[in-house]
Order: structure tokens, then C-alpha cells, then sequence
């Protein structure tokens, strides 16, 4: 429940955290959405990662209380980046700064993470190591899996790391910092992002006609024609009719994948797809 104090009872600064418990903060983050909520979002998340340093900047007990209310509040950011907003956040209650300065900083630094995090992670580190490690883990590899794990978990927590000392150590300022050029930078890494799905489309989208149309001594392989025209041609046409099915219509991602089952289920009941050299279409002879 949110308090109506504006200001804590003791004023004075208190003193640094130390490095361990801002380690331990940062492992705390990491369970952010354990008990996400659709009224307040990541709220108990957040308090549950933030409270060891709210335990040892607040000795008195109602300024504590007072503390955990406010910070209890509606809270969403992206959980890879969210020890920035911690970070700055600790650093106004070491101060003690007032409650509703606290508040409007901490709204106004999660903001723009979603959107820097999504085309930072989502959109650019997660699609290319998955594309990589994920060829690996196809041909037998176990190292596939190993290294996909080691390279997210790793780059996220040393990401988690690094922003907890550095927002802790600049304080409000850090904001400016991140909001600089944060329209830019996440234009560059959607862009980054569009072009490597681009590369996955081509290179693993493995889907393929099988039609073969009959043609005296020379058969027609269908698939062959279209190698000619432009390669890959068929999954393109799938990962463009998934886009504007999602952008343009309002479609869910589970819709389709179901409307992808669909029309891969009847394609091979057809024998639309397959392998060009070893599947004819009768109905098509005829």
C-alpha cells in the first residue's frame, strides 16, 4: 500500500553500499517476474531486489516502511537492464531525497529501457546466437545449447553488473546519459536485428515445393525455377505472410504458428512439400 508521506523522518545521507551488497542486489534482480502481476506488473520483483540496500539506508523503521510502500508501486521495465533503474533509484535513497522525486525518477528511467532492451536483446543478441548455436545443436553438437546458455546468461549478467556500479555511481544523471541518444541506438539495433533474421530466413528456413510437374524426358521441377528467380523464395514468402498477419491484422504469434501447422499438414497431405526430386503431384498430370 502506497504511503502518503512526501519526506523521511531521518534526513541525514546514509552511508555507501558496499560492492557486496550491490552483488547481491544484482543476483536478486534476476527474479523480477517471479511474481508478475497484471495490476502492478514487476513491483514485488523490484522490491525484492532492491530491499537489502533499503534495509541498510534506512535504520529507522518508518522510513523503511515508508520506502518499501513507494517502491511497491507499478513497475515495468525490461528485466535484463533493470539494475540501471536500481542503481539510480539507490542512490536518491542513500540521500534521502525526497518521496516523490524517488518516484518520478524511477517512472521516468524504466521507460526507455523496454524499448533499448527489446532491440538490444530480443531483436539482436538472442536471434544471432541463437542462429548460430542452434545449427550446432541440429548436426548433434551438445556444445549447441552449452554455448547459447553461456552467452546469453553471461552478457546479461555482466550487463547487470556493470549498470548497477555505474547508475549507483552517477545517480540521476545517468538518465541523461541513457535518454541521449536512445532513439538512435535503438533504430541501429532494430536495423541489426532486421538484418539478421533476414540472414536465419535464408539460411535455415528450410521449406521447399516438392511439385514436379510432368514433362515427357524433362519434368519440371518447380523448385528449381524458383532457385532461378531469387533462393529461398518460399520461406521469405512465409516470414513476410507472418509479418503482416502480426503487424498489419493484430494476429497473436500462437495464431501463426497454428495457421504455419495448418498449411504445412495439408501441404504434405498434397505433396506440396518435400523434395523435388522424389515427389510428383498427381493431381497436377491430370
Amino acid at each position: 500500500m502506497a504511503s502518503n508521506l512526501t519526506h523521511y523522518t531521518d534526513l541525514k545521507p546514509a552511508r555507501p553500499l558496499d560492492k557486496a551488497t550491490l552483488g547481491k542486489m544484482v543476483w536478486l534482480s534476476t527474479m523480477l517476474q517471479a511474481s508478475f502481476n497484471y495490476e502492478r506488473m514487476q513491483a514485488a520483483g523490484w522490491l525484492w531486489g532492491i530491499l537489502p540496500g533499503l534495509e541498510k539506508i534506512h535504520t529507522n523503521k518508518e522510513d523503511l516502511s515508508a520506502s518499501m510502500g513507494h517502491n511497491l508501486e507499478f513497475f515495468n521495465t525490461h528485466p535484463f537492464l533493470v539494475t540501471f533503474v536500481m542503481g539510480i533509484v539507490l542512490s536518491l535513497e542513500q540521500q534521502k531525497a525526497d518521496i516523490n522525486t524517488i518516484r518520478a525518477v524511477r517512472v521516468a528511467a524504466m521507460g526507455p529501457l523496454g524499448g533499448i532492451g527489446d532491440a538490444l536483446f530480443w531483436f539482436t543478441l538472442v536471434p544471432i546466437t541463437a542462429g548460430i548455436t542452434a545449427g550446432m545443436a541440429i548436426s548433434g553438437n551438445i556444445a549447441g545449447p552449452i554455448l547459447y546458455f553461456l552467452i546469453t546468461f553471461g552478457v546479461q549478467m555482466g550487463l547487470r553488473y556493470w549498470l548497477m556500479y555505474w547508475s549507483y555511481s552517477l545517480g540521476t544523471s545517468a538518465i541523461t546519459v541513457l535518454t541521449k541518444n536512445a532513439k538512435e541506438f535503438t533504430h541501429a539495433a532494430s536495423m541489426l536485428g532486421v538484418f539478421v533474421v533476414g540472414a536465419l530466413t535464408c539460411n535455415y528456413g528450410g521449406t521447399k515445393l516438392g511439385i514436379v510437374v510432368p514433362n515427357g524426358d524433362s519434368p519440371i521441377d518447380v523448385q528449381k525455377l524458383l532457385n532461378g528467380i531469387l533462393p529461398a523464395l518460399i520461406p521469405l514468402g512465409l516470414t513476410l505472410m507472418c509479418y503482416v498477419l502480426i503487424k498489419k491484422k493484430g494476429w497473436t504469434p500462437i495464431k501463426c504458428i497454428i495457421l504455419l501447422l495448418a498449411i504445412g499438414i495439408v501441404g504434405a497431405i498434397f505433396g506440396i512439400w518435400g523434395t523435388a526430386s522424389l515427389i510428383s503431384v498427381p493431381w497436377i498430370a491430370q
